[in-house]
């Protein structure tokens, strides 16, 4: 068991996807997304798990999805938003390579906007993310080894920021393709 070389935390809009695809590129290794696994498992979108379900059942696919990631991805992996509110996961972020991704409100509405499905932005937007940040900035504070502010930053200067604060370097010779192959060994 090998775990990831980086762990993305963050709220909605902070960027994990883009650079942490972008990151396991240049690392040469795999990428990972818990809300895509969990998307994958379940069948249908988040939000549909949501209003159908209920939040219990959706953190309870997150615990999930995120303990197996932890224990079987080596490469870079990145979390959903809330999955920093569960104890046990907060437990096995201990002594990981984690990295916060801190974005400002208007940054994040800039990316992604506050319309798009996200059951726990559907009413008031605005004030919701200002209250889940207000509870949770203090819990991926505590799970990073580095916080990395995106605005004004672009993707590539946020890997780039990343890459420094962990002091990682891609391998010489390391292609996605290697890394690929490594993993399924």
């Amino acid at each position: 068991m090998t775990p990831p070389v980086v762990v993305l935390i963050g709220p909605p809009g902070a960027g994990k996807s883009t650079v942490g695809a972008l990151l396991a590129e240049r690392l040469g290794v795999g990428y990972r997304d818990t809300d895509a696994d969990i998307v994958a498992t379940a069948g249908r979108p988040i939000a549909e798990i949501f209003i159908d379900e209920g939040e219990p059942y959706f953190r309870e696919l997150e615990r999930t999805a995120v303990r197996d990631a932890l224990e079987s991805h080596p490469g870079v992996l990145s979390l959903g938003g809330g999955a920093i509110l569960d104890d046990g996961t907060r437990t096995l972020l201990t002594g990981l390579p984690v990295i916060f991704l801190d974005v400002q409100l208007a940054d994040a509405v800039k990316r992604v906007g506050l319309d798009a499905p996200r059951p726990l932005l559907a009413v008031n937007p605005r004030k919701q993310w200002r209250e889940l940040m207000e509870h949770r900035r203090p819990l991926y504070t505590a799970a990073a080894r580095a916080v990395i502010g995106t605005g004004e930053r672009t993707p590539e200067q946020v890997a780039e920021a990343i890459l420094d604060a962990l002091e990682l370097r891609p391998a010489a010779g390391r292609t996605p393709q290697a890394a690929h192959r490594e993993e399924q060994a």
